[in-house]
């Protein structure tokens, strides 16, 4: 008898393993922010972060908890999630399991624009919006030159994004040796992530919230791009049309993410790699996965950059990279294929 492929999108889903999955998932999450409430040099105990939560100040433990770490830890958490989703996707629409939201050039183009704001000395909200116009350019010049006279491709775009990446980070050189020695520290803080910097959570969670629910009517045609654009195109995917949409959620997801917490390494890629051998390929199961996954991981690598060796913070990207390195290498060596 011969085997007989079925294509992923056609697959069962188990609802309730799936609402088991995500419920553990969230529920990590939650125990994650209640402890980066909990955590730091004013230690604030289960009562001080319940009454922050309610918007009760009066005593300093939860003035502290309701003003300082409560909007670091949903910009952490948002941001993760925004990158972890971003990467996922980037995996399924390159088809290359090294892809993560910075291969396109993304972080570099915010990159440039931030640091060249913050060499003319210029305010926090200037540093944002110049990073989100860097981002932005480089996203709609990473697509242009892609697709140049001929058709797009996902070989073209990677190619095409790792040369933009690199003219990125050599301006971000040259800005780096040009700024004087004040302005180096933030511009070094701010290439390896800082989460305490981040002032509207609000908009992160809710950019993270409308990406979800944008990424969720494509999981279906993601799981048949992912057997290939000529399986995928004959069953009837528009191959082209969900090339561009994915590109270009993915970008804002990144612009979005880099925009307030820096450059944050790592969440996107090895987020993605970690639940997908958890809970396989499912793209209606891994991209919802993907956002609290990733939310959860930078909020827990963000807890420990303020704590670890208080009063002193290190970059959130440091712990990042700390992490998923030997994550990364460790999945590679338990799955060589």
């Amino acid at each position: 008898m011969s085997a007989v492929s079925i294509p992923i999108a056609r697959l069962p889903m188990r609802p309730r393993r799936v609402l088991i999955v995500l419920v553990c998932l969230a529920a990590g999450v939650l125990l994650a922010l209640f402890a980066a409430l909990a955590a730091g040099e004013v230690a604030a105990g289960p009562a001080a972060v319940i009454n922050a939560l309610l918007g009760h100040t009066e005593q300093i433990e939860s003035a502290v908890v309701a003003q300082l770490r409560l909007p670091r830890a949903l910009a952490a958490l948002g941001c993760g999630g925004l990158l972890a989703l971003a990467g996922a996707l980037m995996q399924v629409l390159l088809r290359n399991p090294l892809a993560d939201p910075y291969v396109l050039g993304i972080s570099g183009g915010a990159a440039v624009g931030a640091l060249s704001a913050l060499l003319f000395g210029l305010a926090a909200p200037w540093v944002d919006g110049a990073a989100l116009a860097g981002a932005l350019a480089t996203m709609f010049a990473v697509f242009a030159l892609s697709r140049g006279s001929g058709s797009w491709t996902q070989t073209r775009l990677l190619l095409t994004g790792v040369v933009v990446a690199s003219g990125c980070g050599a301006v971000v050189s040259l800005l780096l040796t040009l700024s004087p020695d004040r302005a180096l520290r933030g511009m070094l803080f701010w290439l390896m992530g800082d989460a305490g910097a981040a002032d509207r959570p609000g908009l992160v969670l809710l950019v993270l919230a409308v990406g979800v629910l944008a990424a969720m009517p494509l999981a279906r045609e993601l799981n048949l791009l992912s057997r290939g654009e000529r399986h995928a195109r004959a069953l009837g995917v528009d191959t082209r049309r969900l090339g561009v949409v994915v590109f270009l959620l993915a970008s804002l997801l990144t612009a979005a993410a880099v925009t307030s917490v820096g450059s944050v390494g790592f969440v996107g890629l090895v987020v993605p790699h970690l639940l997908r051998l958890l809970l396989g390929n499912d793209q209606r199961l891994l991209l919802p996965a993907s956002a609290l996954g990733g939310g959860g991981l930078l909020l827990v690598a963000d807890t420990a950059a303020r704590t670890v060796i208080a009063p002193l913070q290190l970059p959130v990207g440091v712990l990042t990279a700390l992490i998923g390195v030997p994550v990364f290498l460790w999945l590679l060596a338990r799955h060589p294929r």
